[in-house]
């Protein structure tokens, strides 16, 4: 059984892979839900609908949003009505949004997201870090951003001065998962807002602990293979660098995976982590994703 932590981006990306080497039955994927809120009326959890679509072989891998081939005709008519929507969603993509905000009216989120889970055909079990609603808020140079304001709107431009976000109770069965688990992955996502929030729910570190933990850094050199991370990472006071990754995870982490530009930190990482793999972390085609993957279950 191996259990994947997962933000919305670079753990997508490594899940193709995985999901070509690990029986789907065998996969628990436990998605963070930081940065869930409505928009145009609708419930929208970016991260686990791109795991959700990603599962399913439907996900849109020019955007890592949304599904391929998708029209935006229900977007481009708000807009010519005068209501611009701040995401652009496409009709395939609004269906199931539509979807889960009509489950949640008797469901809860773990509960829906298994019903559509079911609906698309996944084997995996796909696990919301939790039910209840969080709050996330960016405090930059130019005021307290949402998230979305702040990644969307202000294009993650603004100086981060700090990164706040509001603790939850974790979904039932997450620390069970872990524990239960020959291995848990932590994928290659924003170490701040979408690893740390399930790092920070009650009982998962300890949970960690009780397996063997294996990460992949985000980071090569001093900066993100994507987003923002870097600038969250800097504003809370965590070097930008796998040395960075390795020491936010050191309590629990025995293995790091970190990419073959970095090789000059080896003797660094391991005097905080047992084993450190270098090899390329550039997931840019099929043949890396499962490269990568093979190399990190390789080295479980």
């Amino acid at each position: 059984m191996i259990t994947v932590l997962s933000g919305g981006t670079g753990t997508p990306k490594l899940l193709q892979g995985i999901k070509e080497i690990v029986n789907p039955e065998d996969l628990t994927i436990i998605v963070n839900t930081l940065e869930n809120d409505y928009f145009a009326g609708v419930y929208v959890s970016a991260d686990i609908d791109t795991v959700l679509y990603t599962m399913a072989d439907m996900i849109n891998e020019e955007t890592w949003y949304g599904v391929k081939g998708d029209t935006f005709i229900t977007h481009e008519r708000l807009e010519e009505l005068s209501c611009p929507e701040l995401l652009r969603i496409g009709d395939i993509d609004r269906a199931t949004k539509i979807q889960k905000t009509l489950l949640m009216q008797k469901h809860s989120l773990q509960e829906s997201v298994d019903i559509q889970s079911r609906h698309m055909g996944i084997a995996s079990k796909i696990i919301p870090m939790s039910n209840e609603n969080s709050e996330i808020k960016i405090v930059t140079d130019i005021g307290e951003l949402d998230f979305h304001d702040f990644l969307i709107k202000h294009q993650s431009e603004p100086e981060v001065l700090d990164v706040k976000f509001s603790k939850v109770k974790p979904a039932e069965g997450i620390i069970d998962a872990i524990r239960n688990s020959d291995a848990v992955i932590i994928g290659p996502s924003n170490p701040i807002t979408s690893i740390l929030p399930i790092l920070s729910l009650e009982g998962v570190k300890e949970a960690l602990k009780e397996t063997q933990v294996i990460a992949v850094s985000p980071i090569i050199g001093n900066d993100s293979v994507s987003g923002p991370a870097a600038k969250f990472m800097k504003a809370m006071g965590i070097e930008v660098s796998s040395l960075g990754v390795a020491k936010l995870y050191k309590d629990f982490l025995d293995v790091i995976v970190i990419d073959s530009q970095d090789e000059n930190m080896k003797d660094a990482l391991g005097e905080i982590i047992n084993k450190v793999i270098i090899t390329n972390t550039i997931m840019n085609s099929s043949d890396t994703k499962f490269s990568l993957a093979k190399k990190i279950l390789d080295g479980i």
